[in-house]
């Protein structure tokens, strides 16, 4: 159940009033049918600690999160022996998210856990469309024989939204099934996000869905997540895309998976899945953050 009161820990500058409040942040700590290396489900705890080595002001962007109202609406109890009692849920949590009106935002945990975040967006707003980047196609019919993993979670969206209305970017890794099959059901960009701008230009006006898996940056600045994938894109890359996509899209949902942070001892890789939540945070925020004259 959704607790509207202030959590004792949050992400940094997300401390709003949840009535205040137009965007709220969740974890998702699951990661039951990761597929190589676990951890993901350390990363939303993590990340919280871990914000306040970051700055609130953005000199990308020139904003600043003291001005924006998010509110943290902390981890999720998730039962890691019941997968569909965990996505149920994440489910119930967006839901109720979405019916106050505000826009949630999810931090995981492996990627399955977009599936139900997605589901409940999709029910508010049936037009949805979803933009993935990603290193994996994420297509399979099934993993192992199980038909919720988080090598098929992109399969489980198609499920409701069909053909046509999931545009991926970043694609270098899956079965060649997956590639063939994306060929008629998806819109599939391998290696880059070349081709986003048209995305964002066909998009417009229509409700989106933004899911990022982390491992789309290069396993050489984000080391840290549980199926690394050389040949990714770098940090600038990923911001320029994201917030294209922010400001040319009706954003209505999003979240940031995959980071397993005990698989980088560095920190290095917290420390970018961080920017990238701040950057994305403060995007969302832009249109309603008053310029601040120094």
């Amino acid at each position: 159940m959704l607790n509207k009161s202030k959590n004792v820990e949050t992400f940094l500058g997300c401390d709003a009033n949840y009535e205040d409040a137009r965007i709220v942040l969740y974890g998702a700590p699951f990661d039951s049918t990761t597929s190589y290396r676990p951890g993901t489900r350390f990363a939303s705890r993590m990340m919280r600690a871990e914000s306040y080595g970051l700055e609130t002001y953005s000199p990308y962007q020139d904003l600043d999160l003291e001005d924006a109202a998010v509110f943290d609406g902390g981890d999720l109890e998730l039962c890691f022996g019941d997968t569909q009692k965990a996505l149920d849920d994440i489910h119930d949590f967006a839901a109720d998210i979405l019916k106050d009106n505000k826009l949630p935002l999810l931090i995981g945990g492996e990627h399955l856990v977009s599936l139900p975040a997605i589901r409940a967006v999709y029910e508010k707003y049936p037009d949805l469309c979803v933009i993935h980047f990603d290193a994996h196609t994420d297509l399979r019919d099934d993993y192992l024989g199980a038909k919720l993993s988080h090598a098929s979670v992109i399969r489980r969206v198609w499920d409701f939204v069909g053909d046509g209305r999931i545009w991926q970017f970043g694609i270098r890794s899956g079965e060649r099934a997956e590639f063939y099959w994306a060929k008629e059901h998806t819109h599939l960009q391998k290696f880059n996000f070349d081709g986003l701008e048209n995305a964002v230009a066909q998009l417009k006006g229509k409700p989106v869905y933004l899911t990022i898996d982390l491992d789309v940056l290069d396993p050489s600045c984000f080391p840290g997540t549980g199926t690394p994938e050389a040949g990714g894109v770098t940090f600038m890359q990923l911001f320029n895309a994201m917030i294209s996509i922010i400001q040319g899209c009706q954003v209505v949902g999003c979240d940031l998976v995959e980071l397993s942070p005990m698989l980088d001892a560095s920190g290095a890789s917290t420390a970018t899945a961080l920017k990238v939540l701040r950057e994305m945070l403060l995007g969302l925020e832009k249109p309603f953050i008053k310029p601040v004259q120094i």
